[in-house]
């Protein structure tokens, strides 16, 4: 019972921290690890347990997301979906014991690009990144990155954008938002078909995560957004920290 509890709080807390700022991925995937489940397999059963949010997030920004060339998007769309796959093969031969000595580093990546993610827009906005990198390779490195391990991609994601020229945030978030239910979709697909959810864990979280995200909707518009920010940095440096004392 203990470990039910423990995986309805994450998937809980998860769907309030996505819904408000990100970084649900910091409480769902180290849960699932404590609670049993094996590395690889917590973190595909992890992504699992997000997904659903971000179907609702992209249906919110439709408007914005016709601001851009439907030739455009289909580019985007299809970078993501090959980077996506590539990524969520990666995982698929990586072994547990490998995946162990990454979810320290991972994790402290991810926190570091939501800790830093707006200090490192304005470095590209104001170095004129745009023009300088190439859309294809870079999206399909941050799709790979995100079909390996979902954690920052959000920050990755908008600073990509920003570094392609971008610079309408609403349209920057509508892109985000459908680029990662893409993303999040083909490597789902791809974790349920090699059988590495999780389905119990799973569904319980995503039934929790859910109502959290409502919660967390509510919510975002009473609690201050610097505070939330500085809560889910601490969480993803805490559990970098216990992942690192853990396996090293």
């Amino acid at each position: 019972m203990l470990d039910w509890l423990i995986l309805i709080v994450a998937g809980f807390a998860a769907g309030v921290l996505n819904a408000i700022a990100g970084g649900g991925s910091f409480l769902t995937l180290p849960a699932l690890v404590f609670t049993g489940v094996a590395p690889v397999v917590a973190n595909a059963t992890s992504a699992m347990a997000v997904f659903p949010g971000y179907a609702s997030s992209a249906l919110g920004f439709r408007d914005e997301l016709q601001q851009l060339p439907a030739a455009q998007l289909r580019q985007y769309v299809v970078l993501t979906l090959l980077g996506g796959a590539a990524g969520a093969g990666l995982l698929l031969i990586t072994s547990n014991a490998a995946f162990m000595k990454l979810i320290p580093w991972l994790l402290l990546l991810a926190t570091l690009l939501f800790a830093f993610g707006g200090r490192i827009q304005s470095a590209l906005r104001e170095r004129g990144a745009a023009h300088q990198i190439p859309s294809t390779p870079l999206l399909l490195l941050v799709s790979v990155y995100g079909g390996y391990f979902n954690g920052g991609l959000g920050i990755l994601l908008l600073a990509a954008f920003n570094s392609l020229g971008m610079r309408d945030l609403h349209l920057m978030n509508g892109l985000k938002n459908i680029l990662s239910f893409v993303l999040a979709a083909i490597s789902v697909l791809i974790f349920v078909l090699a059988g590495l959810i999780a389905w119990p864990q799973a569904i319980v979280m995503m039934l929790a995560a859910s109502a959290g995200g409502y919660a967390g909707a509510v919510w975002s518009k009473r609690l201050p957004a610097a505070g939330v920010k500085a809560f889910i940095t601490f969480t993803g440096l805490l559990m970098t920290l216990v992942f690192y004392l853990r396996y090293y």
